[in-house]
């Protein structure tokens, strides 16, 4: 069994982005290049060996949701866009992503999500806190659970935990 998920999230965003947000947001998307400076997901740690053959973690800052074209294992095909909405009456941003994940990714695409949550449109929230902010599917399962934000944390499905994948 693979450890392979489809992550697909749709949002719509307050217009309150500043020019720093939407670059690094836009980077994060790989519908830009990468900011001098990083706010939103600040550290992307790996394990390398170095010349002495030992372990040391460093520092590897990748875009989180900028896969394209054809889907490796999940079928279909990843892709990113963000479209401005300033001729809407909701003015703001609109996001929508299709990419594939792997658990090791889980903790930055994580703190990505619970940002894009908290600039979410206040329509968009349900009682208590909660933003629904996308879907999770392991690639055998057929049909998606519901990603959620609640109070700040995200809320991977319960099934991740398990250790059990769902199909």
């Amino acid at each position: 069994m693979s450890d392979v998920y489809e992550l697909a999230i749709s949002v719509d965003l307050r217009d309150e982005l500043s020019e720093q947000e939407l670059a690094e947001l836009r980077w994060h998307l790989g519908i830009g290049p990468q900011p001098e400076r990083l706010s939103i997901v600040t550290a992307f740690p790996i394990v390398v060996v170095d010349e002495a053959g030992d372990p040391v973690i460093e520092d590897e800052p990748r875009p989180l949701l900028a896969g394209g074209g054809v889907a490796w294992r999940v079928g279909g095909v990843l892709g990113s866009a963000l479209a401005d909405r300033a001729d809407l009456p909701r003015k703001g941003w609109s996001l929508t992503s299709r990419q594939e994940i792997h658990p090791d990714e889980f903790e930055q695409v994580g703190e990505l999500l619970c940002w894009l949550a908290a600039r979410v449109h206040d329509t968009d929230r349900l009682a208590g806190d909660v933003v629904p902010i996308g879907g999770l599917k392991h690639l055998e399962a057929l049909t998606p659970d519901v990603i959620e934000v609640v109070n700040g944390q995200i809320a991977w499905p319960a099934w991740l935990s398990s250790g059990a994948g769902r199909g």
